[in-house]
């Protein structure tokens, strides 16, 4: 597995991998309004908006991209692998690459996490700090959990 920076060619893939995952992961712990929510979300435009910030990138595996992460500053705003690909360390490939970038700049790296994420960050040290929610149609509400962690680093 390798982690690569996302170029304009992948869109499409990243794209997919994104639908994907909220389609079938989404539905398992949300009402539909909230799946739909993230469906409308990552959108193919915010999807070109990430790769152009230089800030997202792709795990590739045997020549195929089955993940994607991104950040903004010290915040991790994404995090997804396609559902076969998942609880083979996938993720934590993506998170170990985001936090190294984080780690250059930051003390705290910082997320929102979907109820499906808690317990992955949990497990690389990630402590719950707040709770965030979002109100969306139908008076259904997003709710998730806002965490951090310390990355241990020496600024220069």
């Amino acid at each position: 597995m390798e982690y690569i920076a996302a170029v304009t060619d992948m869109a499409d893939v990243v794209y997919n991998v994104l639908q994907t995952t909220i389609k079938t992961v989404y539905p398992k712990y949300y009402p539909k309004e909230v799946a739909d929510f993230f469906m409308r979300l990552h959108s193919r435009e915010h999807v070109l908006e990430g790769i152009a910030s230089g800030n997202m990138g792709v795990l590739v595996e045997n020549g195929v991209i089955v993940g994607t992460g991104c950040f903004d500053g010290n915040h991790i705003t994404g995090v997804y692998v396609l559902p076969g690909c998942q609880r083979r360390g996938c993720g934590s490939r993506i998170m170990d690459a985001l936090e190294a970038e984080i780690m250059q700049k930051h003390r705290v790296a910082v997320l929102d996490a979907s109820l499906p994420a808690v317990h992955l960050y949990e497990h690389r040290g990630y402590r719950t700090v707040g709770h965030g929610m979002y109100e969306l149609e139908h008076d259904v509400r997003l709710v998730y959990e806002i965490m951090e962690k310390k990355l241990s680093i020496s600024l220069t």
